[in-house]
């Protein structure tokens, strides 16, 4: 079990809980015993959820309303069919205005700022060429930012599609898997074997676009909040 928490500016605490596939609910039943030491009203994010474990959650009178899944992939995977270019600074306007045009409904990548993306650019595993923009007519119509993460003890180096959208003129064109496949050609070419990313659980459309890739969920991922 690994515990961690993140203090807020304006907002509840939120906990960090990280579960294995063996770890026993008690595990968990200790870990919400420390959670609660933190404040009435801290929000829990239970990575590594189940129906046993959701059981455990509920019962502390918590609520959940969104999961994320953990989507992995072998790779390579298909070719991307697309041509597209690594990010250079000149693109950073556009390229906020398309995120925050196609996540305006996200509770956290909408309204993206300049300083937000300059604090992503400046962690170690951010690299120019990870970060993948097609152009169509000049316009940038999507883009897919990649992140490759070392390995640990229970995984392989993984390599993370980060962030990826298309713009809203350029949707029913396919570019959203082209530019999936783009991201996961380049972890390739990293010498990387397993793509993955986090895709919200009720956005039908995108899970079913990433297994027709070949991603199949690999973790569940629960925000539990106090019930009001």
């Amino acid at each position: 079990m690994e515990f961690t928490i993140e203090h807020r500016d304006g907002l509840a605490s939120l906990v960090h809980l990280t579960m294995q596939p063996d770890e026993p609910v008690l595990e968990l039943t200790d870990a919400l015993a420390m959670a609660s030491n933190v404040g009435e009203d801290t929000v829990i994010w239970l990575h590594g959820s189940n129906p046993e474990r959701a059981e455990v959650m509920a019962a502390t009178g918590r609520t959940t309303n969104r999961t994320l899944l953990q989507m992995r992939v072998p790779l390579p995977a298909a070719a991307p069919g697309i041509e597209t270019s690594a990010f250079t600074s000149p693109d950073l306007d556009e390229f906020i205005a398309v995120n925050n045009r196609a996540f305006d409904w996200h509770p956290e990548q909408s309204g993206l700022t300049h300083e937000q993306v300059a604090n992503d650019m400046a962690q170690d595993w951010y690299r120019d060429e990870g970060f993948r923009l097609h152009r169509v007519d000049g316009a940038l119509a999507g883009f897919c930012w990649t992140k490759i993460h070392p390995a640990t003890a229970d995984d392989p180096p993984l390599g993370e599609i980060y962030t990826i959208a298309v713009d809203a003129p350029f949707q029913g064109r396919g570019l959203g898997k082209a530019m999936t496949l783009a991201g996961l050609d380049w972890l390739h070419n990293q010498g990387l074997e397993v793509g993955m990313l986090y895709v919200e659980s009720d956005n039908e459309a995108a899970v079913a676009t990433y297994e027709r890739i070949g991603f199949s969920v690999a973790r569940e991922d629960t925000l539990w909040r106090p019930k009001q």
